[in-house]
C-alpha cells in the first residue's frame, strides 16, 4: 500500500516538474504576436501638446539653415562641419528676403547659402552687420514663394518661469524644436566686439551649436529673442542659453536694412574688468585709458598711469544714474544717442567733479579678455 502512494506521489511530482518546464514554451506559443498588433485609439492630445506643434508647423517654415565659408574653404551643406565653414540658424524677416542671423554666424565669410524648411538651397548676400549686438541681416537672392515672416513680440513684458521655445539647426539636425522656460532675465552677454548686450534673455531650452542665430519664442509663436550663445564647460547645452531680446532686434535689424550698419555710440574709453576694480575696492567703471583725440580725452578722463601707478578716473554716474558696470554706463549712453552728451560723475581718490561728454559713433578694435571699451 505504502508503494503504491509513493509512485502516485513521485509519478504528480514528475508530472508538475514537466509541466512547469514546458510551461514557457506552451505560452510563447499561446501568446506570441506574430501577426501585427491592433491599435489602441489613443484620444485627444492634451492642450500643451497641441499649442506646440500649432507653433512648430506656423513658425518652423519661417526658420532656415545658414551655411557659410571662409575664403579657403569648399562651401557644403552636407558637410558643415568640416574646417573654415559656418554654420548656424536663421529666420526670414521680411517678404523682401531679409533674413536675420547672428554676427558670429556670418562675418568674415565669403559666401553664404541658406536652406529653406522645403529643401530649396538659395544663395546669400550679407546686408549688415552688428558686431556689438551679435546681429546680423543677409539677403536672399530668390524671393520667390518665400514662406511669410515670422511674427515679432515684446521682450518688454517677459516674466522668469513664462514658456520659452527654441527652432534650429543644432549639429546640422535641421528643424530642431526644444522648449523649456525663461531662466532669468536681464543677464549680460559680451561680444568679440568689446561690449556687452544688455537685458539678454536666459533660458533652459536645449540650444547648441547651430542654434546660433535661431529664434526664441513665447507660447503664442512671436519672436521674443534671437538664440546667441550657451553656458557649457562641454560644448553642448548644459540648460543655460542666451538670447538677444527682441527689442533690441526690432530697432536693430531696420537700421541694418537701411544703413548696413548701427551706430556704436560712446565716449572712447577702455574699462578694467569687474574683478579688477573689485579687488581695489573700486565702485564703478574704472577707466584704464582714453583714446586718443575721443570725447572722453578731450573732456579730460584719465586712466591709469603705469610710470606711477596712480589709478585714473571712474565713472560712478552717467545721466543722473548709477554705473557700477560698464553695461550700466553703456545703457545711458546708449540712451543718450549719438551726436549729444552725457553728463558724468567722477571720483579720483576721494575728490568728485562732473564732466560733459560728446557722445559718438565710434568703433573701438576688440580688447584683451576682460577689458571693456565704449
Amino acid at each position: 500500500m505504502e508503494s503504491r502512494t509513493f509512485r502516485y506521489v513521485l509519478a504528480f511530482m514528475v508530472f508538475v516538474l514537466a509541466g512547469m518546464a514546458i510551461r514557457p514554451y506552451v505560452e510563447y506559443r499561446l501568446f506570441a504576436a506574430t501577426t501585427p498588433r491592433p491599435v489602441d485609439a489613443r484620444g485627444s492630445l492634451a492642450d500643451y501638446e497641441k499649442s506646440s506643434i500649432e507653433l512648430f508647423e506656423v513658425v518652423s517654415p519661417s526658420v532656415v539653415h545658414v551655411v557659410g565659408r571662409d575664403a579657403t574653404s569648399e562651401l557644403s551643406l552636407y558637410a558643415p562641419d568640416e574646417g573654415g565653414i559656418r554654420t548656424g540658424t536663421g529666420f526670414i524677416w521680411d517678404p523682401a528676403g531679409n533674413v536675420v542671423t547672428n554676427d558670429h554666424v556670418v562675418d568674415g565669410t565669403k559666401m553664404l547659402a541658406v536652406r529653406l524648411a522645403s529643401g530649396e538651397v538659395i544663395e546669400a548676400t550679407v546686408v549688415g552687420l552688428a558686431p556689438h549686438y551679435d546681429l546680423a541681416v543677409i539677403r536672399l537672392a530668390s524671393v520667390g514663394g518665400l514662406p511669410r515672416p515670422i511674427a515679432v513680440g515684446s521682450s518688454a513684458d517677459l516674466k522668469v518661469g513664462q514658456a520659452a521655445f527654441a527652432i534650429g539647426n543644432p549639429f546640422g539636425l535641421d528643424h530642431s524644436l526644444t522648449s523649456g522656460i525663461i531662466s532669468s532675465l536681464k543677464r549680460r552677454l559680451p561680444t568679440t566686439a568689446g561690449r556687452e548686450i544688455g537685458n539678454v534673455i536666459q533660458t533652459d531650452a536645449a540650444i547648441n551649436p547651430g542654434n546660433s542665430g535661431g529664434p526664441l519664442l513665447d507660447s503664442a509663436g512671436r519672436l521674443i529673442g534671437v538664440n546667441t550663445a550657451i553656458f557649457s564647460p562641454s560644448g553642448s547645452n548644459a540648460g543655460i542659453g542666451f538670447a538677444i531680446p527682441v527689442d533690441v532686434v526690432n530697432r536693430i535689424v531696420p537700421e541694418l536694412i537701411r544703413n548696413g550698419r548701427v551706430p556704436a555710440p560712446g565716449i572712447g574709453i577702455v574699462a578694467g574688468s569687474e574683478a579688477f576694480a573689485t579687488r581695489l575696492g573700486v565702485q564703478g567703471v574704472l577707466v584704464l585709458r582714453t583714446l586718443p583725440g575721443s570725447p572722453a580725452a578731450r573732456a579730460g578722463l584719465l586712466g591709469y598711469n603705469p610710470s606711477t601707478r596712480e589709478l585714473g578716473h571712474v565713472i560712478v554716474a552717467a545721466n543722473g544714474q548709477p554705473t557700477r558696470r560698464l553695461a550700466d554706463l553703456a545703457e545711458q549712453v546708449e540712451q543718450v544717442g549719438v551726436g549729444k552728451t552725457i553728463e558724468l560723475v567722477l571720483m579720483r581718490g576721494s575728490s568728485q567733479t562732473s564732466r560733459t561728454v560728446e557722445v559718438v559713433d565710434i568703433e573701438i578694435r576688440p580688447t584683451p579678455s576682460g577689458l571693456g571699451a565704449l
